[in-house]
């Protein structure tokens, strides 16, 4: 192996970013980045800098005719080698994992809208325009929501199923062949711009939504079928801000899981304890979610839900992270 490709493998079993590696060097990330990808080479300085912080000998780094270390000390941490990702399987996870950003993002739109015909007929029913009574409108409301919480599983289940193959790259610690490493942050960091706008856009749509219902409120609070157009309004508002959000999260992820970097880290996918949370702590919100939208049958009100339980996952995650820190 060449200097870059031994920089690289090194950072990558000591778990470390290209930031980190920086950062314990004094140099940019930049920096770290052209020697990964053999666009230049780092002086002597750093060169025994960094057989110091990689417990290599200068040779080891310098000639490339010192192969990699044996396998049993490469990789004592799983006692096994390291599975090596080619150029040619990052692009395919990319390329795939593209499409199923697109699908799940589609399948919660669908899922979040899954109020609006319920609302729809009610609103229909308090004007005249349907002839059914208020208990035949709801069922029928209700009939046409599971039929859009149905129709949005045909985007979810086939989605996650065809994508489980890749679910390795979340929790197996691996190595990338030369090139690998510098293709994906190239393609990361000419994503973050997108990643921006969608999150952008994606917070205003949802906000412009929840402002067109308060000032329907404000007109005339007692117009029942006013509000509940308003609601469909909000609905659709809060759909299209969750599909910018979610697909563009779900191919950044993508970008890191290759990385191996944030959540996905090392440290990040030796913490057991929050990938055992994380399954149940969505089934019970899904669960106060439905139960508390059946009950009460404000559909209008109980996505909220959703808002709450991702801002106590957030300071979940965070707090389980230190811990973890802590522990190691």
């Amino acid at each position: 192996m060449i200097l870059a490709e031994k920089i690289m493998d090194e950072r990558k079993k000591n778990g470390w970013s290209q930031e980190e590696l920086a950062e314990k060097l004094g140099v940019s990330r930049q920096s770290v980045s052209k020697w990964e990808s053999a666009q230049s080479v780092p002086d002597l300085q750093r060169i025994l800098e960094m057989s110091k912080l990689f417990n290599v000998s200068t040779d080891y780094l310098l000639k490339d005719e010192v192969e990699t270390r044996p396998v049993e000390q490469a990789t004592e941490d799983s006692g096994m080698e390291l599975r090596r990702v080619s150029m040619e399987e990052a692009n395919k996870f990319m390329q795939e994992n593209d499409r199923f950003a697109g699908k799940i993002a589609i399948g919660c739109l669908i899922c979040i809208l899954c109020p609006v015909p319920l609302l729809g007929v009610m609103a229909l029913q308090k004007l005249n325009i349907l002839p059914l009574a208020e208990d035949p409108a709801g069922a029928l409301g209700m009939v046409l929501l599971l039929a859009v919480v149905a129709v949005s599983l045909i985007f979810f289940i086939p989605a996650a199923m065809a994508h489980a193959k890749w679910d390795w790259l979340e929790k197996e610690m691996f190595d990338t062949e030369y090139g690998v490493d510098g293709m994906v942050r190239s393609k990361s960091e000419k994503f973050q711009s997108r990643f921006i706008r969608a999150i952008t856009t994606g917070t205003v749509t949802m906000i412009l939504g929840v402002i067109a219902l308060f000032i329907g409120a404000i007109i005339d609070e007692n117009n029942e079928p006013l509000l509940m157009g308003l609601c469909c309004l909000l609905m659709l508002c809060i759909s299209i801000g969750v599909f910018m959000i979610v697909r563009a999260g779900i191919i950044k992820d993508g970008y890191s899981k290759l990385l191996q970097e944030g959540d996905y880290s090392k440290e990040g996918k030796s913490n057991t304890v929050l990938k055992a949370i994380t399954p149940i702590y969505w089934m019970v919100a899904t669960a106060i979610y439905i139960g508390w939208s059946f009950l009460s049958n404000r559909w209008d009100i109980t996505w909220i839900v959703w808002a709450i339980a991702g801002v106590l996952y957030g300071g979940l995650s965070v707090l389980l992270s230190e811990l973890h820190k802590k522990k190691n």
